[in-house]
């Protein structure tokens, strides 16, 4: 028999919703019950009366394994945007009693891990309600977390050349060459940039946003690009910079404090350092958060205190 949509109301509750969640997520009654702090009995009750509100079996045992039906999964994704819903609507109260609330995701590349948190620092402190969830990830992967729409916002310097994709731009970021204190250039005054490239470059993997930038610096100029060896993290690029391994291009956020401690030394060659911009990256047409809207204004208007804070923070 055919609900109407008055009927179907006033059958459902947020707790049927809430427990069918945790067994679709955690794949069993057993563990979704442990989660939930519920019995499995009671766990098995509350599902049981969702299937009969919605007139449809949402999960099937095959032998001893749970499945979730093709009407199942239907109800799983538009249960995700019920709760969405619900939080906007929570924080969107919130922010009228003057009190913003809620969930920010961000995803930043990993060039900018070493400036987000700075500037989280000031908007929690504006917004002390607000939890925020921060993945850090290569440039592809950011891409692709930005097709899945993912997360509110993605922190990025490269943004692709899509008209899809809306961007703000919001702190330069300075890509350094840089050497340990005892490589056989740091004595020398005049250093090419062909004879610093060819000193054992150590290059982030393909994809990353610092190695294109400097393949793309590289074919500008003319310079060849080969790398002597391949790390898959600014820090353990650092660090074999330290060890004496060979010489990279690196944020100059990331290593402020050795340059300050002289374990590393950056040498002036022509055309650099390198200079991007990192910006805050969404789909076009996303409606954002209340939360995410904050972040967002709250960017917008502290544009210049960002600029000045970074400035004195970079001064080594």
């Amino acid at each position: 028999m055919s609900l109407t949509l008055q009927q179907l109301i006033s059958r459902l509750s947020f707790r049927q919703m809430q427990v069918f969640q945790a067994v679709y997520q955690q794949q069993g009654y057993g563990k979704a019950a442990e989660s939930l702090g519920l019995t499995q009995p009671a766990v098995s009750s509350q599902v049981k009366k969702l299937e009969e509100a919605l007139g449809q079996p949402l999960f099937e045992f095959v032998g001893r394994k749970l499945y979730c039906t093709l009407a199942g999964e239907s109800v799983a994704q538009h249960i995700i945007q019920i709760f969405e819903q619900v939080q906007n609507l929570q924080s969107e109260l919130h922010r009228l009693e003057g009190h913003l609330s809620g969930e920010l995701h961000l995803c930043a590349v990993s060039t900018a891990q070493y400036a987000v948190p700075h500037i989280l620092r000031g908007f929690v402190a504006r917004y002390p309600r607000v939890n925020v969830n921060l993945n850090i990830v290569n440039r592809t992967q950011a891409i692709e977390r930005l097709k899945d729409n993912k997360e509110d916002l993605v922190i990025m310097g490269l943004v692709p050349n899509d008209r899809s994709l809306a961007s703000l731009p919001f702190l330069d970021n300075e890509l350094i060459p840089v050497m340990s204190a005892q490589h056989a250039l740091a004595s020398k005054k005049d250093v090419s940039a062909q004879a610093f490239l060819d000193a054992n470059l150590l290059s982030r993997e393909q994809g990353s946003g610092n190695r294109l930038a400097l393949e793309q610096h590289c074919q500008q100029q003319r310079l060849l690009f080969n790398p002597y060896m391949q790390l898959g993290s600014n820090d353990a690029i650092k660090h074999a910079v330290i060890a004496g391994l060979g010489v990279a291009v690196l944020p100059k956020l990331s290593v402020l404090a050795e340059l300050k401690l002289g374990q590393l030394k950056t040498p002036d060659i022509k055309g650099f350092p390198l200079r991007r911009t990192w910006c805050l990256v969404s789909p076009q047409r996303k409606h954002s958060t209340p939360v995410a809207q904050a972040f967002l204004d709250y960017i917008q208007s502290n544009l210049k205190e960002i600029h000045d804070y970074f400035q004195a923070l970079n001064t080594v």
